[in-house]
């Protein structure tokens, strides 16, 4: 079963699970506010996603903008940026889907119909 980080009062979270609904896929929610996933983890859906480490992140959320992230991430190693990513979940681009041979970060109904409905 598919599992989905997700924040409740984030209109895009709102939107992936109302799709997810309609598309009668089973999945379980996660909030990613009080339960993300630490490092360990988040290590492991990077290296099985085949994404940038920067798709990741949650670009337009306020702590990536008050830490100054933009600048920083590219001086960063990916050790210290996973290390970063785990420490707060609204750092982690959502929703975050999780299923056995797959992750896909943020709701592009495009790719979720193409990975989704195999």
């Amino acid at each position: 079963m598919l599992k989905v980080y997700c924040y409740s009062k984030c209109s895009t979270c709102k939107k992936a699970l109302k799709w997810l609904e309609e598309h009668n896929i089973e999945f379980t929610t996660i909030d990613i506010k009080s339960d993300h996933p630490d490092e360990e983890t988040l290590r492991g859906y990077y290296k099985l996603s085949g994404l940038s480490l920067k798709r990741f992140f949650n670009t337009s959320g306020i702590p990536y903008r008050e830490l100054g992230l933009a600048k920083k991430l590219p001086e960063m190693s990916e050790d210290e940026q996973l290390a970063l990513l785990a420490t707060d979940g609204m750092l982690v681009k959502r929703p975050l889907v999780v299923g056995d041979d797959f992750v896909l970060t943020g709701f592009r109904e495009e790719e979720w119909a193409d990975r989704l409905s195999r």
